[in-house]
């Protein structure tokens, strides 16, 4: 193995140059300046490895055989190196250390200069940004990865990441506040030794530092003191986050919490249906070969509303929507029908909770609506619509559309089934008229966008 690093590392040399060696002009259908700088970080990390004696770790070994595979399409005229550098930037963090995480921060740096708009670059650079401790800037890659990425469900442990983070900020910020440094949340910090405690350090010295924060403060004013043992409880709750993500909330049947951002990113760039449960769209949907089966089929998202009677139970429901009627607590059937996503209305806030709690089915759904989503119509971060007559709310399927159309991300939005018995009420039929794009022949589907 020691020939063959010291062959490579030959062979990187030869294309990208030795370190402090000027950026070479591209020549025609030549690597990229960005190629060349990674492949001299390569290099320099190669020396490395080659200096330290004899390699017997098997994540080492594949980082070199990375390196090589870069190497070649380097070389390789016509080639496109980009994948094979993200896959050498993800061995190097793979193969862990400090020194690994800086290389895969390196390559992802050149990475997200090359192609801005890659999505695989600024993960990596976030993964990176992450493993040197360095939060807030992850935080910042781990966003602009969540910007480009369409596929919601990829970008769930993303989400988590990044939640994570800021809650491991936010215990600094509130024991800053508690101490007296609650400038600490701008950056300033407070003064521990030779550290300066702020949610800006890296990860180990903010740990260090919070450590002795806690030490000090417990030899000045006593572990009984309150002040300190609600420091103590914030170190605690960082030390946790800092080890691992935080749990699912066990009450809500291992479902995902989602917000607005996450609904959005939900729904951004794909089409929206809306299905009526009448026993005509039931019995056309579960039809072999029919036109409406075919329709609903086509559509990105499938959304149902409420208790579905007349669907198949295996009927396919992308998005659940239900609301919560009648006097609270409200208590009713659990909600077993399986669905990507579930979004629960009612107010007040204490009996939503408890309904939510006692009416999931562990498994029914992969992500729930938070508390943020739970009044979209009234709520003044919405809609801030004033409260309609007790004695017409508004249906499901309406405050669905209302939502959908305050988000702006879906593609498109359609109604299909809703005649008939199951036609909405006037005032909701009118703003669908006064948005209506189109109206098929069928009478079935209504185009909102």
């Amino acid at each position: 193995m020691g020939q063959t690093l010291t062959g490579l590392l030959t062979s990187v040399r030869a294309i990208a140059g030795r370190p402090g060696t000027p950026p070479r002009a591209r020549p025609g259908g030549g690597p990229d300046p960005e190629l060349l700088a990674a492949l001299r970080h390569c290099g320099d990390h190669l020396a490395a490895l080659a200096a330290s004696g004899p390699l017997t770790d098997a994540r080492r070994t594949r980082l070199i055989a990375s390196i090589g595979a870069l190497t070649t399409a380097c070389s390789t005229p016509g080639a496109d190196a980009f994948d094979a550098l993200l896959r050498t930037g993800q061995q190097a963090l793979d193969s862990g250390g400090d020194a690994g995480a800086r290389l895969a921060l390196a390559l992802a740096d050149e990475a997200t200069v090359l192609r801005a708009r890659s999505k695989g670059a600024w993960r990596l650079r976030g993964n990176a940004l992450d493993a040197l401790g360095r939060s807030e800037e992850a935080i910042t890659a781990y966003e602009r990865h969540l910007a480009l990425q369409q596929n919601a469900a990829a970008s769930r442990d993303v989400e988590r990441r990044i939640a994570t983070l800021r809650a491991a900020g936010d215990r600094i910020d509130e024991a800053l506040a508690l101490v007296g440094g609650g400038e600490g949340a701008t950056g300033a910090g407070v003064d521990v030794g030779a550290v300066r405690l702020s949610r800006h350090l890296p990860a180990a010295d903010a740990l260090a530092a919070f450590t002795e924060l806690v030490r000090l403060r417990t030899a000045e004013r006593g572990a009984a003191d309150p002040a300190v043992r609600r420091l103590a409880a914030l170190y605690a709750e960082h030390r946790r986050l800092s080890d691992r993500d935080p749990m699912a909330d066990p009450l809500l049947g291992g479902a995902e919490p989602i917000g607005v951002p996450g609904l959005r990113r939900f729904l951004a760039g794909r089409t929206v249906c809306l299905v009526a449960d009448t026993p005509h769209t039931a019995e056309q949907e579960q039809r072999p070969g029919s036109s409406l089966a075919a329709l609903i089929g086509g559509y990105d998202l499938v959304v149902r509303c409420d208790a579905v009677r007349h669907a198949a139970p295996t009927a396919r429901t992308d998005l659940h929507a239900v609301t919560l009627r009648g006097d609270s607590p409200w208590k009713g059937p659990r909600w077993d029908r399986r669905a990507t996503a579930r979004l629960v209305f009612g107010d007040p806030l204490p009996h939503w909770r408890l309904a939510l709690r006692s009416r999931l089915v562990p498994g029914a759904q992969d992500r729930v609506g938070d508390a943020t989503l739970r009044r979209p119509l009234h709520d003044p971060a919405l809609l801030a619509e004033a409260a309609a007559d007790a004695d017409e709310p508004a249906s499901t399927a309406f405050t669905v559309l209302r939502l959908l159309d305050f988000l702006g991300t879906p593609a498109r939005v359609d109604l299909i089934g809703f005649e008939g018995p199951a036609a909405l009420p006037p005032r909701e039929r009118e703003w669908i008229g006064a948005r209506t794009g189109r109206t098929d022949d069928t009478a079935v589907r209504i185009t909102l966008r």
